[in-house]
């Protein structure tokens, strides 16, 4: 809140915390707003892809063939992980060599990025106010539009490979005679419903990212007003309460991005086979 307000309640705390930074200058007034841009999203998401590049390349940098530190064994089992997922799942080696450091990448970005849950809830707002900036969420994946945009962005690798793997004229065909066949009565029918099946997962791809990560945001917000009850049991409650939910959202942080990362493959790999 700006600096010299009363105290706020609980509902005007939360409804500040889960305020963006945008370029309207305005509080958003929806969940998703593609009208505006919200520049704490936009800073953050760039700012931790940034970062995943970085570690990435730091690992490729400092790998050998001898006996690996502690850091490049990490990376090796993370890169192995994800390798091994995607020789399962996607059969061609051609594109394996895109797609399975396409999916390292944004299990690594989706992951650091939904770490910045773990963060006190006050300390990165707190220290925004000391420069004039009075609204901030620090968690990228929690903003449905970043969820939504990156699952888009799946969409169009798949719709990639769709043309490249059949081509336009066989994945047009597709569209038009599958999943019920190739009868000129029934193209209307297969279109609308390889439509939905387009949309389906493409949302459901960035909903349940998101609906996880703003859960966990709001449970966070919740322990931080416990803590300002000014009682002893209030503070005790807030520290007990802070550090289980921090340690189960570890887990959540995690199979999070996993998640994204298999479904990224999952959706890839059907682009590869035809009905």
């Amino acid at each position: 809140m700006a600096a010299g307000s009363a105290a706020p309640t609980s509902g005007e705390y939360i409804v500040h915390h889960l305020t963006h930074l945008n370029s309207t200058g305005h509080a958003q007034k929806s969940v998703i707003d593609w009208s505006v841009i919200n520049i704490d999203t936009m800073f953050y998401s760039i700012l931790l892809g940034l970062a995943t590049v970085f570690v990435l390349w730091l690992a490729a940098r400092k790998s050998t063939s001898g006996v690996p530190g502690r850091f490049q064994a990490a990376v090796e089992i993370l890169v192995e992980m994800v390798s091994e997922q995607a020789k399962g799942i996607i059969h061609s080696a051609e594109s394996r060599k895109f797609v399975a450091p396409l999916a390292l990448t944004v299990f690594v970005w989706i992951f650091f990025m939904n770490a910045m849950d773990l963060l006190p809830v006050d300390v990165l707002p707190k220290i925004g106010e000391m420069f004039g900036i009075h609204y901030q969420r620090v968690v990228a994946t929690a903003d449905l539009n970043a969820a939504l945009g990156m699952s888009l962005g799946v969409l169009l690798v798949c719709i990639y490979y769709n043309i490249k793997i059949k081509g336009i004229g066989g994945w047009v065909h597709e569209l038009f005679t599958a999943p019920f066949g190739s009868h000129p009565l029934l193209y209307p029918v297969n279109f609308i419903m390889q439509m939905i099946e387009f949309v389906a997962k493409t949302v459901s791809h960035g909903m349940r990212l998101f609906g996880n990560m703003y859960a966990g945001e709001l449970v966070f917000m919740l322990i931080a007003l416990l803590g300002g009850t000014a009682t002893v049991f209030g503070f005790v409650g807030h520290v007990i309460a802070g550090s289980i939910w921090a340690i189960f959202h570890i887990l959540i942080i995690t199979l999070q991005a996993f998640i994204f990362m298999m479904l990224t493959l999952v959706y890839v790999g059907q682009a590869h086979e035809a009905h």
